[in-house]
């Protein structure tokens, strides 16, 4: 799309992300799982690379990584990289 758009998401648990139900261990430390707050909503293909943005004061707190083929599986939720892990290097990168 030409137009920049949002979607409303939850973070969810990593230890729930983690479970055999879901990711089954391929979840790492530096990953954040999360989901559409509306059934059915979820990043699409091309999101890659797209800022997850959270707080009050908006910050990125993670760079949208990948999903399930099937984006909308609500057992294989979207998957971004946390950028808080990156802090130290993104602030060098970007001196």
């Amino acid at each position: 799309s030409p137009t920049l758009q949002e979607l409303e998401v939850t973070v969810m648990d990593a230890r729930m992300c983690n479970n055999s139900r879901f990711w089954n261990g391929g979840i790492a430390p530096t990953m954040i799982c999360f989901q559409g707050q509306h059934r059915g909503s979820a990043p699409a293909k091309g999101d890659s690379g797209s800022p997850l943005v959270c707080g009050k004061r908006p910050a990125v707190a993670g760079v949208m990584s990948f999903s399930s083929q099937n984006a909308t599986d609500p057992f294989k939720p979207p998957v971004a990289t946390s950028t808080v892990k990156y802090k130290k290097w993104i602030q060098k990168t970007l001196r």
